[in-house]
């Protein structure tokens, strides 16, 4: 088998480009930090995710995803470990309304503070551990 090279101006463009991801616009930023709340009704993958790929390219973006991600990471690690208490026979429904209302309540706080956000207001949770610094 023989190798074969392309010619070196046809293969520099497959080659590492140094150009970065554009700053978000003002009314994105508000749209991805609204977002980021709003995935409180999936727990925190959402705000992780948003935190992840959005948090260099727009400040209030960053900003608010961190906050979403550190309310609703300790709550959607207690929702998993109720549902899998809702499975124990004698005593099981009691967890399963349990995880219902944290996550009725995880659903309207994140859509009260995305509806904040959208407006361009930060939103402080009441009660919120600062996990992410």
């Amino acid at each position: 088998m023989t190798s074969h090279q392309a010619p070196s101006s046809e293969n520099s463009r497959f080659e590492g480009s140094n150009v970065s991801a554009l700053p978000l616009s003002p009314s994105e930023d508000r749209q991805w930090a609204m977002l980021s709340h709003f995935g409180a009704i999936l727990g925190c993958i959402p705000s992780a995710v948003i935190y992840a790929v959005f948090r260099d390219r727009g400040p209030f973006t960053a900003q608010e995803s961190k906050e979403a991600f550190n309310f609703t990471f300790p709550l959607t690690v207690l929702a998993i470990v109720l549902n899998i208490l809702a499975l124990l026979p004698a005593i099981g429904w009691l967890f399963a309304i349990i995880a219902v209302v944290l996550w009725v309540t995880m659903t309207v706080v994140g859509a009260y503070a995305g509806i904040q956000a959208n407006k361009g207001r930060p939103y402080r949770y009441l009660i919120n551990l600062r996990l992410m610094k």
